[in-house]
């Protein structure tokens, strides 16, 4: 349990920080993040960090796939969680 909490946690974090540093180089017009790293980090249980990555540096906040994926997912991921926890810890 407690090995899956900071695997969640590393995931949410890394994508958080990719969002803020995409949006750096996007301003710069470096070298982008590739999109489809950003949705594998949010599949895995990234979303949350992904949702706040977009708040906090207002990114991707116009793509409609991210605006609407990303907290789509991240209420799948919290759905998910609540009922591993209520099927394996009550």
């Amino acid at each position: 349990m407690v090995y899956a909490a900071l695997l969640y946690l590393v995931v949410n974090v890394w994508l958080f920080i990719l969002m803020g540093l995409d949006k750096k180089r996007s301003r710069q017009e470096q070298w982008r993040v590739p999109e489809k790293h950003l949705w594998l980090l949010a599949w895995i249980g990234g979303a949350l960090g992904g949702v706040l990555g977009m708040k906090v540096f207002r990114h991707k906040t116009k793509h409609k796939a991210f605006a609407a994926g990303f907290p789509l997912l991240a209420a799948a991921h919290a759905l998910l969680i609540g009922w591993l926890y209520m099927r394996f810890y009550t």
